[in-house]
Order: C-alpha cells, then sequence, then structure tokens
C-alpha cells in the first residue's frame, strides 16, 4: 500500500478545472517530483493533499485513510504532511528557535527540552546552529527557507511538502536549500516536490510526474523523461530549456 494516495482528484475554481482527475500514488521513501508550466495545477495538487483547498470529486488517502473532506481532525492529518511554501512564513515576532519550536509544543504537546534539542541538531545540519536565537528580518531568503524547512521536519511528518521553495531566491540561495533537500532525499525522506529546477529534479527524483492543463501527460524515470520523452507535451515544455550555441568563437 501506498504511503499516500491520490484517487481521480477534481478540483475547480468557477468553471475552470484545475485538476481534472488526477491520480498518484507515492510511496514511502520516495521522492516525486511534479514538473510542468505555471497553471498547471502543480501548487493547487499539493494544496489540496494538505487540506488547504477541498476537492470537488476523488479521495486522498494517507498510510490507507482518507483525508480528503475531512474538516474536524485535519489539524491531526497535518501534523503527518510537512509543507514547505515559498514564501517562508515566519512569525516575525519570534526568533528561529521559537519559531520551530511552537508547532512540536503547542500542537504536539512534546517536551521543550526534547524539541529544542532536536531543533539544534537540524539547524546545525542545515547550517544555521549560529541563527538560533536571531530574528527572521536578519536573514537571507535560503536561509529563511532552510528554517522553515527545518521548522517542518521537528514535526515529525510522513511525508515533506515542497512548494517551489526555490522560486523567489538568488541562484546563490537557491543552492543552500536545495543541498537541504538533495541531504533528505539521501536520507530515505519522503518527498513530493514542485519545482522548475530542472537540473535538481533529474538529481534527487525517484521519478517524475509531468502536470499540463489538469492532468498528469507523463510519467517516468528522470532519466527517461529528460533523455526520451514519450509525449509532445513533454518534449516542448523541455525544449523550453535548452538553447543553442549563439557564439563559435571570438572574431
Amino acid at each position: 500500500m501506498a504511503l499516500l494516495e491520490v484517487k481521480n482528484v477534481k478540483k475547480h475554481f468557477g468553471s475552470e478545472y484545475i485538476l481534472n482527475g488526477v491520480s498518484l500514488d507515492v510511496q514511502k521513501g520516495e521522492v516525486v517530483v511534479i514538473l510542468g508550466p505555471s497553471g498547471c495545477g502543480k501548487s493547487t495538487l499539493l494544496r489540496c493533499i494538505n487540506g488547504l483547498e477541498m476537492i470537488e470529486d476523488g479521495e486522498i488517502l494517507l498510510d490507507g485513510n482518507k483525508i480528503s473532506g475531512m474538516k474536524k481532525d485535519m489539524h491531526l492529518v497535518r501534523q503527518k504532511i510537512g509543507m514547505v511554501f515559498q514564501s517562508y512564513d515566519l512569525f516575525p515576532h519570534m526568533t528561529v528557535l521559537k519559531n520551530i519550536l511552537l508547532g512540536p509544543m503547542k500542537a504536539q504537546k512534546r517536551d521543550r527540552a526534547e524539541v529544542e534539542k532536536e531543533a539544534m541538531q537540524w539547524l546545525a545540519r542545515v547550517g544555521l546552529e549560529d541563527k538560533a536565537n536571531v530574528y527572521p528580518r536578519t536573514l537571507s531568503g535560503g536561509q529563511k527557507q532552510r528554517v522553515a524547512i527545518v521548522r517542518a521536519l521537528c514535526m515529525h511528518p510522513e511525508i515533506m511538502l515542497f512548494d517551489e521553495v526555490t522560486a523567489a531566491l538568488d541562484p546563490e540561495m537557491v543552492r543552500e536549500v536545495l543541498d537541504v533537500m538533495v541531504d533528505l532525499a539521501k536520507s530515505g525522506s519522503t518527498m513530493l516536490i514542485v519545482t522548475h529546477q530542472m537540473e535538481f529534479a533529474r538529481a534527487v527524483a525517484d521519478r517524475i510526474v509531468f502536470i499540463d492543463e489538469g492532468n498528469i501527460v507523463e510519467e517516468a524515470s528522470p532519466d527517461d523523461f529528460f533523455t526520451s520523452p514519450k509525449t509532445d507535451r513533454a518534449k516542448k515544455f523541455l525544449d523550453a530549456f535548452r538553447f543553442d550555441k549563439v557564439r563559435e568563437g571570438e572574431k
């Protein structure tokens, strides 16, 4: 049984269908990267999985239990599904450490000393141990995103959702964040990642899922998808990231 099961999920805003019968399984320990053009439904799919958007049809299961349509206990489900957005969403009036401790202590009623020890270990792993007692306004974008990842991990989620977490970052900051995600993949974390970083997707994914106009158009291994995509739509998408050499040498 898959850890996460998305079955024929449909989502529309008004008369426009954003997801048109999407079905997807994610196995425990698997890294699935979702690619596709802007507006194709990638981020909406993640928000539906995490209960931030309600679906019109289909169902979503975690550990074999239906979680779509839940209202009363959705806050408990979200503890199992970590989500990191591109906007960080750190509380500006709290230090880095307090941002991380809030969820485990308030929602999970865990002991402060235990959570603080774990938080400091994670901050050390992502190179931010010395930033524990500073406020988010003093951090770079890449540092804020790494803190957001640590905050999600300290909730002990069963699966991590990443929604374009590098979209607003400068190139050097992008690498800071992607290196953390690569380490998570190596450690066996289950992840569902939406990204436009093609080289990263090829390096980290066990499977590529390509979405267009609310439908899964193609699924393949990274090597197969990037070297020999089967659909014309996927080929056109990948061609947008390729450029022929212009200059052959100095004149």
